[in-house]
């Protein structure tokens, strides 16, 4: 199939939209007049985009949980619960595996299961099954709003059924969650799937209700460079925005490094209202989110605080409008109510005791913005020069030539080439480019820094370090140092 990069016109997404809405018998209940209607009645306490721009606006970080399980009422009384006792700013519905993979069978066995038994057997909240109706028994069950987070290549029932049933923001993007969370889907599709629900909420947003969307920014959440993420982030923020979509929150997941962190949040936010004004799209609106560390967890619960309490801190440095937080649990399994409210007020705490500093200004943040700046330039003009112009040509190819890179990500049709690892500060660094197209000035800039931490380990730059610091925060360090090494 051909994509373009353009603004999908009202025969084509209806047309399209007739098949989408017969997927599951739950399409049938979506109205978009009505479901237009509902969201008008939604007061402004309770929309997510009006609560992320007045936390732009006074300079706050607000914190936000993941949470989803499968009986409804069970769904209700979680959320609560991380609202009142967990001190939760926004609220998450983070929707069962079945569902993210449009395996909808499964996912309405797993919740006749669910009530037989009378605890969940699915790992999060199947929206898409349950339906309109009572995913609006959730949404107007919690004083704050909710958003709906999942990880689908193909959404598009499902954010016909979220946005009708008052979700008020919606996560994902053609590439964030494809690449990271599939292996056989391919970037065309899942592209022309996104456009689809970017469409749908342009069209509400035509209609006077303003969706808030958030593509992905962690990505596999390993040792991703931040010009990796930032770069795909700003490129779903421009395909969104093509289609309508006014308020976009770009992400960043934690890599470590304080200083690194804290400029690729700046880095990001600069470079997301570059290209968005670049475009034309002058009036959207822009907040951040910061995802607390993605990769592995100290087995300890007070040393996994300690772990939560550092992405806190890191995200309030930088600014971020938002932090992701993890939970003491991480490196056990589904956590508790009471662990997920845990690590709530951890995060709540530092954002408090934090929220009059800013590292954002400091020499070593801007020297360190400006790199990753300049990165992102090399890898979007690439994108842009592939596609001639075209956003969503260009990223097909850019996937295909290996310019667009994720690392450790499962899908057939990234190319896998680049490899990253950290330098002797913890910093993420590029050890092999594959084919991103950095400038000389970079590729040697990225050589000197591992060199400097293989003189100081006294061992050769090599796949060796990549392997060290995939497990080195679980163990308690930033860096994977060889034995003896501190």
């Amino acid at each position: 199939m051909e994509i373009k990069n353009q603004k999908l016109s009202n025969d084509d997404f209806f047309a399209e939209r007739k098949e989408v809405l017969q997927q599951w018998p739950t399409g049938k209940d979506v109205d978009f007049d009505e479901a237009v209607a509902y969201q008008k009645s939604i007061p402004a306490k309770k929309r997510f985009g009006v609560k992320l721009e007045q936390a732009v606006k006074d300079g706050t970080t607000l914190i936000q949980p993941r949470a989803g399980v499968a009986l409804y009422k069970e769904h209700i009384e979680l959320l609560k619960y991380l609202e009142d006792e967990g001190e939760a700013d926004l609220l998450p519905t983070t929707i069962d595996s079945y569902t993210r993979l449009n395996r909808y069978k499964e996912a309405q066995v797993g919740i006749d299961k669910s009530f037989e038994t009378g605890r969940s057997m699915l790992n999060g909240f199947p929206a898409l099954n349950y339906g309109v109706h009572i995913c609006r028994e959730v949404t107007s069950a919690l004083k704050s709003p909710v958003q709906v987070r999942h990880g689908t290549p193909d959404a598009r029932l499902l954010t016909e059924i979220s946005i009708a049933g008052g979700f008020t923001s919606y996560e994902g993007g053609g590439i964030s969650y494809n690449i990271p969370y599939s292996k056989n889907f391919s970037i065309e599709h899942t592209i022309a799937h996104w456009q689809y629900t970017d469409r749908l909420i342009g069209l509400y947003e035509e209609a006077g209700v303003s969706i808030n969307r958030e593509p992905f920014g962690p990505l596999t959440g390993t040792l991703v460079p931040p010009c990796i993420s930032n770069a795909v982030a700003v490129i779903e923020a421009v395909l969104a925005a093509t289609q309508g979509v006014k308020d976009v929150t770009v992400g960043y997941g934690q890599c470590g490094n304080l200083i690194q962190d804290v400029a690729a949040i700046r880095s990001l936010e600069s470079m997301t209202r570059k290209y968005l004004d670049q475009f034309s799209f002058t009036d959207v609106r822009i907040s951040t989110v910061f995802h607390q560390w993605m990769g592995g967890f100290p087995q300890d619960e007070s040393k996994s605080f300690g772990v939560i309490s550092w992405g806190a801190a890191a995200a309030v440095l930088a600014k971020a409008t938002k932090v992701i937080v993890k939970t003491p649990h991480e490196a056990v399994g589904i956590p508790t109510k009471e662990a997920n409210a845990a690590g709530l007020k951890a995060s709540k705490q530092l954002a408090s005791m934090l929220q009059q500093q800013s590292f954002c200004d400091m020499p070593a943040v801007i020297a360190e913005a400006e790199i990753i700046m300049a990165e992102m330039t090399c890898i979007l003009n690439k994108v842009e020069e592939l596609g001639k112009g075209d956003w969503a040509k260009g990223t097909v190819l850019a996937f295909e030539a290996g310019v667009l890179d994720i690392p450790f990500a499962p899908s057939k049709y990234n190319a896998g080439k680049m490899m990253p690892a950290r330098d002797n500060n913890g910093a993420i660094r590029i050890l092999s480019c594959g084919n991103i197209p950095l400038s000389n000035e970079l590729v040697l800039f990225h050589k000197q820094k591992l060199d400097e931490r293989a003189a100081y380990e006294n061992r050769a730059v090599s796949f060796q370090m990549v392997v060290d610091d995939v497990y080195a925060i679980g163990k308690g360090f930033l860096v994977g140092r060889p034995n003896g090494v501190k």
